[in-house]
């Protein structure tokens, strides 16, 4: 585990939280927890654009700019265990500065979760789909 001092501070909190659940089986409800917990994407933004291409699952996401110009994203997919990776994205890398975004190191990030060696091939595909996008977005200023 890298050091969660490196970490913004919601996303050490998240690492932390992940911390405290014991083995792949508690980590894998928690996500699917935190899909659920998430608002859902109004079906007026589940359209062709906003779909995050290399996804097994349909997946959507929205990024809007908040006031300080940092990147607000907001996002849904159609299963449940994507729907929650969506869920942890949105929370990791909203309300961002776009240098932040593009500095955040996912893998350790992923593996600090414990998601990486438990991940099934195409859901870690898919994850690795959303976070480029994420940071794409990220490097395009308007």
């Amino acid at each position: 585990m890298t050091d969660t001092q490196t970490w913004p501070e919601d996303v050490a909190e998240l690492i932390e939280d992940f911390t405290f659940l014991d083995g792949w089986e508690e980590r894998y409800m928690h996500v699917i927890d935190l899909g659920k917990a998430m608002d859902p994407l109004p079906e007026a933004d589940q359209i062709e654009a906003n779909k995050v291409r290399g996804c097994a699952s349909q997946v959507w996401l929205v990024s809007d700019r908040n006031t300080e110009g940092h990147l607000v994203f907001r996002g849904d997919s159609d299963a449940h265990i994507v729907r929650g990776l969506v869920a942890i994205a949105v929370q990791v890398f909203s309300d961002k500065s776009d240098a932040v975004i593009q500095g955040l190191d996912t893998e350790a990030l992923f593996d600090d979760l414990g998601l990486s060696e438990h991940l099934s091939s195409q859901r870690a595909n898919g994850l690795r789909s959303m976070v480029e996008r994420i940071k794409r977005e990220a490097g395009a200023r308007p």
